[in-house]
């Protein structure tokens, strides 16, 4: 767990590990339950849990009142008494009746997925408090029901409060409280969502295009922000958080990237998703994951080496299109593309051995074809068998077909395949970042009059100069700028 300590206070850091039971119900819903089994692991130790045990459940529905069947409850009970577990973690979101039934029985604190992921995002910075503090409040006040079940529930009198019993009034009390906090808390949050509209605002103006770096949890964003920072920038203090863990990053970090010739881009850091992101999080983030709607382009990040990476990017695409950014342009990086290989990097293998394994793919790639038409000759109706295989399986390959399973290396109009510690992938991604943001540039020729100089001082910060000259009427300039600013001074344009 040592890994995860220094991104907390010396405070949290101190904690003693609590050790959970982790219980879940694969319903044949998901398409990996095993992977969503491990993340809820990993989440877990994220929220400095000691994980001990795991005990899973094979039923066509949860149970309605207690989750997992009613055998099921004895043996996670005996597992937990066993491993000396002090909290039972679900898989799932559960329904009030549900915590409340299951902890009856099992005599052992219950919490679910949602609270779990809150509580990580609750430990973070100040911001990161708040918002989660009011989806904790909102998930809590339909859950107050049965918490002050040892009060009375109704007195003999009448009246608005006075035929309450001290059960009804508490929860009444409860209630109010929370709303007004509820009040309160996005009062606080409105207060920092107009400060960042403000500098949104200041930075669309400077013309500098805004690439958002979105993707699943842990898929490596923060290690591409940080190598292209160093390589970029070269600033060490400018670099983020980054750990081998999920929700490393919590916070949106905006970096100003250097390429050169003023052909530079904003580069931000968000927050990652993840399979059963609670949908109460992702509206109190809703203004934090801003900048993601005000983007010229998003790099979604997929960790290529993760089995489950198609249900990953699948939960980005939910996540992004829930937010109200699904028609944002996006470039899909392939990242952590070395991990395919048994070597460091694929595209420095002697050239014997790259010829040995083409013939092997190609020699595996025929066979494979010879056994398909082998089936369909024997049996017509085994054409069907044709359309397991997608087009990008087909594509696939082919691709290994010509030995095009190396990095980095783009792959068709909106893939690329790098690895982020690797110079050369870094080097690729920002000219494929570049020839996409300026893509709405345009190459023209100004004359600008010498008592116009903030027009050229304007064009100097924010267009790249490509020749620039002084004449008797001013300042001749050949520059590569946004469309708008050429129809902006489209008076001072020359042949």
């Amino acid at each position: 767990m040592e890994e995860y300590w220094d991104i907390f206070s010396e405070e949290q850091q101190n904690r003693e590990l609590e050790r959970v039971l982790l219980v879940g119900v694969d319903t044949g819903e998901e398409q990996n339950f095993d992977n969503s089994m491990e993340e809820l692991k990993q989440l877990a130790k994220a929220c400095f849990m000691e994980p001990v045990g795991t005990v899973t459940q094979r039923m066509e529905f949860v149970h309605k009142a207690l989750y997992i069947g009613t055998g099921k409850v004895q043996e996670v009970r005996d597992a937990a008494q066993a491993l000396d577990a002090q909290l039972i973690l679900i898989n799932d979101t559960l329904t009030p009746s549900q915590i409340k039934n299951l902890q009856n029985e099992l005599k052992t604190p219950v919490i679910d997925r949602t609270t779990l992921i809150l509580n990580i995002f609750e430990m973070r910075t100040r911001e990161a408090r708040l918002q989660v503090e009011t989806a904790k409040l909102q998930y809590l006040l339909p859950r107050l029901v049965g918490m002050h079940e040892a009060l009375t529930r109704q007195g003999g009198t009448s009246g608005s409060m006075s035929s309450r019993g001290a059960g009804e009034k508490k929860l009444e009390l409860d209630r109010r409280h929370i709303e007004h906090r509820i009040s309160e808390l996005r009062k606080e949050l409105d207060a920092i969502s107009r400060e960042r509209e403000t500098q949104r605002k200041r930075r669309g103006q400077s013309r500098i295009p805004l690439v958002a770096l979105v993707g699943y949890t842990n898929a490596g964003k923060s290690t591409i922000m940080n190598h292209m920072v160093e390589r970029f920038v070269g600033d060490e203090e400018k670099k983020v958080l980054e750990r081998d863990m999920l929700f490393a990053t919590l916070d949106t970090t905006i970096r100003r990237i250097n390429t050169g010739n003023n052909q530079d881009f904003l580069l931000t850091d968000t927050v990652g998703f993840i399979h059963k992101l609670p949908h109460g999080l992702v509206k109190a983030f809703h203004s934090t994951l801003e900048e993601i709607k005000g983007a010229d382009l998003l790099l979604q990040v997929v960790d290529v080496s993760d089995p489950g990476y198609q249900e990953q990017m699948e939960t980005t695409r939910e996540t992004l299109r829930e937010l109200g950014a699904g028609d944002i342009p996006m470039l899909i990086v392939f990242n952590k593309a070395d991990r395919l290989t048994n070597t460091a990097n694929t595209t420095k293998k002697p050239k014997n051995q790259m010829e040995q394994e083409q013939k092997l793919q190609n020699q595996k790639l025929q066979d494979q074809k010879l056994q398909d038409q082998k089936l369909q000759d024997q049996n017509p109706q085994n054409q069907m068998l044709q359309l397991h295989k997608t087009p990008d399986q087909e594509k696939e390959l082919q691709q290994m077909s010509l030995g095009e399973n190396t990095y980095p290396r783009t792959a068709g109009t909106n893939k690329i395949y790098i690895s982020a510690r690797q110079p050369e992938s870094i080097e690729l991604l920002v000219k494929e970042i570049i020839r996409r943001v300026y893509a709405d540039y345009e190459e023209v020729r100004l004359l600008i009059p010498y008592d116009k100089g903030s027009i050229v001082s304007y064009l100097q910060e924010n267009a790249q100069i490509l020749e620039q000259s002084y004449e008797p009427e001013g300042t001749r300039l050949r520059v590569n700028c946004h469309h708008a600013d050429a129809g902006k001074y489209e008076q001072y344009v020359v042949k």
